[in-house]
């Protein structure tokens, strides 16, 4: 524990210079549910419009904002007011939600400490500063302003009471998670596949047992966080707010995935079409404008419904499901679930670029295992990382965020080199004849392309973007930012599937 608190503690002094940083409407957001909670009674949290920023978490998360609120009024009321509180942002504010945050990662460091603590000395360290001081964490938490670093360390929590076999633990820690951030129910398939077969077997009469156990301890942890809504007869309205899905199928900054190459296919179909003759009926909606309309503004290709997308990230799910119910295997536990957040990411509904965090953070700790998980992690947490550039859009901000990456990369290169020199007899048996030297790279020739490609899009975006079309067509940077990370992000998600068809 002593190590993984020296990992904390550095990060945190790098969280605390950050301080003073950009952050984004998410502070005011936080800071407006921090008055919410606090200011009016638990009946009205989800009703109330009083702010445009209306509380869209569960309560686990809306009761975490009341237990901060209590700090916050004896720092400076004015947090906490709802009415005098907007878009106040003093320097007392500040600190105060910049700590929060920082202070909530104990929860991370308790969940990498239960993870990576029965590794080999040298991985362990490695996987704590993958993990604790994670360039994409620091970014989206600590400059933008969210609190993703406390609701993935119950994420790893329940990961490593599961990898452990404890599994009524993990499952009420998982509970816990989708009751304070819903959108970890992408991952429930496979909890409850793996749940079903690897604890509520033996006899029936134990399984049976065991199966009610575990739904008595899952749905307490439900009745705590929703029953007082269901009393006040709220639920619709709470559920109302946790699935808004008129918001469209994308957010307005394309996530990087599987339908940027839909809506550009469709873009490219439209302008043919028109140029054939043919009438092409512009959607009122525009995807490259920022904007998101309640319906998919497809001109050419079928309309993408909620339904479709849930179907399509089932469908990509199902073989990890299968593996998971013909033999539920602890040790694989951490691959599946990664794999069921990816599939989320690449195929869900109105995703958001930060959810790529859900599968990369679980993800190192894979990158243990293997040299061919570490090659897969280094490309896969820098494209991650890069993606999440453009929430970063001020100028005084930039060379934080490319010094992020840069010393995460070279910190992953320096850790994974050592894979080089010690392989496992797996390994060695799995080997194929591709080159020695080859299979000892820690990237091919591929990948090393596609990274170096990379810099060509950050160099389109800074400079040649600028000087050819100056504030013309503003979008395309942030286009091609998409499709060229949703690329990367498409190849992990098949090489994923590969790995758990093939090993699992």
């Amino acid at each position: 524990m002593e190590e993984a608190a020296w990992f904390w503690g550095v990060a945190t002094c790098v969280k605390l210079l950050l301080v003073p940083t950009y952050h984004s409407t998410d502070f005011e957001v936080h800071r407006h549910w921090l008055a919410l909670t606090s200011s009016l009674p638990l009946a009205r949290w989800y009703s109330d419009a009083s702010s445009p920023w209306t509380l869209d978490y569960p309560p686990l998360f809306a009761y975490f904002e009341l237990l901060l609120s209590l700090p916050a009024s004896l720092l400076d009321p004015t947090i906490v007011d709802l009415v005098a509180g907007q878009n106040y942002a003093a320097s007392s504010a500040l600190l105060f939600q910049r700590v929060s945050v920082a202070a909530a990662d104990l929860v991370l460091l308790l969940g990498a400490h239960r993870l990576a603590r029965r590794l080999p000395p040298f991985r362990r360290r490695l996987a704590f500063a993958f993990l604790l001081w994670s360039p994409a964490l620091l970014i989206v938490d600590h400059i933008h302003f969210q609190y993703n670093g406390f609701l993935l360390g119950i994420l790893l929590l329940s990961l490593s009471f599961l990898a452990e076999g404890r599994d009524l633990a993990g499952g009420i820690a998982f509970a816990v998670l989708i009751c304070s951030k819903h959108l970890f129910l992408v991952g429930a398939p496979v909890y409850f596949v793996y749940l079903l077969r690897h604890y509520c077997r033996g006899g029936f009469g134990k399984a049976l047992g065991r199966f009610l156990a575990m739904g008595s301890a899952v749905g307490a942890v439900f009745a705590t966080a929703f029953g007082p809504f269901l009393y006040h007869g709220q639920m619709l309205q709470v559920l109302h707010r946790l699935f808004p899905f008129g918001r469209g199928l994308c957010h307005a900054y394309w996530a990087p995935n599987f339908w940027v190459f839909y809506i550009v296919l469709d873009k490219i179909l439209a302008f043919v079409l028109a140029k054939l003759g043919f009438v092409i009926q512009a959607p009122k909606a525009s995807f490259t404008g920022g904007l998101v309309g309640d319906s998919s503004p497809f001109a050419v290709l079928p309309q993408v419904t909620p339904a479709i997308t849930f179907l399509l990230v089932i469908l990509a799910m199902s073989p990890c499901l299968i593996k998971a119910f013909l033999k539920p295997q602890s040790k694989h536990i951490i691959r599946w679930v990664a794999y069921a957040y990816t599939c989320g990411f690449m195929f869900g509904w109105h995703v958001h670029e930060k959810a790529s965090l859900h599968f990369t953070i679980p993800l190192a700790i894979v990158a243990m295992e293997s040299l061919d998980d570490a090659r897969h992690y280094f490309l896969l947490s820098i494209v991650s990382c890069y993606s999440l550039f453009p929430l970063l859009f001020e100028p005084q901000e930039y060379p934080v965020k490319i010094l992020l990456l840069a010393v995460h990369s070279i910190l992953m290169w320096l850790g994974f080199c050592q894979f080089r020199i010690s392989r496992t007899s797996h390994q060695r048996k799995t080997s194929d004849s591709r080159g020695s030297c080859e299979k000892n790279q820690i990237i091919g020739c591929a990948g090393t392309c596609y990274l170096l490609g990379l810099f060509g899009v950050e160099l389109w975006g800074q400079l040649l973007h600028p000087y050819f079309f100056g504030d013309k067509l503003p979008f395309l940077p942030l286009m091609l930012v998409s499709i060229y990370c949703a690329m990367g992000m498409m190849y992990s998600w098949a090489w994923q599937l590969r790995q758990i068809i093939r090993f699992c």
